[in-house]
């Protein structure tokens, strides 16, 4: 796969990502969310500043990505997509599948069945723990993000 095309590819994870975390508590999505459970279990400020706090990094790398486009990307904002897109997949691992996988955490994943209990998932229960599709795919994206990112970086 040439630069230009790896560029591409991450251009339109990173989008797919930024639209994911603006949006995914706020516009219904069928059996992939579960808005009223989402919005019953958080109050409606502490949605706004996860949303706000959650997406606002990943858009400004967005910003910037798309500026060099057809160029190659500045040192600085390899550091920049490094950093966030590799504290977004400690945290992906931390809160989904250390738990699921690793070390249970009951008040996890009773807040977790309360937000995603009715939401379309495919992998078996485990430590009480059901990773919702939506989720799933998103971890997906994050970690071909991490996989463009040392491509481009160490390519």
């Amino acid at each position: 796969m040439n630069q230009t095309a790896i560029v591409d590819w991450l251009f339109a994870l990173q989008l797919f990502q930024v639209l994911f975390l603006a949006l995914h508590d706020w516009i219904p999505l069928g059996r992939l969310n579960d808005l009223t459970a989402v919005q019953n279990t958080n109050s409606f400020g502490d949605l706004v500043s996860t949303t706000l706090v959650s997406t606002l990094p990943f858009a400004f790398g967005l910003f910037e990505s798309g500026r060099y486009l057809a160029q190659a990307y500045p040192h600085w904002l390899l550091i920049w997509l490094w950093a966030s897109y590799g504290l977004l997949f400690l945290g992906e691992l931390q809160a989904w599948w250390i738990p699921y996988l690793l070390v249970p955490q009951p008040a996890r994943a009773a807040r977790y069945e309360k937000m995603f209990g009715n939401t379309h998932a495919f992998l078996p229960t485990r430590n009480g723990i059901q990773p919702n599709t939506l989720h799933i795919i998103l971890h997906v994206v994050t970690l071909a993000t991490l996989i463009l990112l040392a491509i481009l970086t160490f390519g």
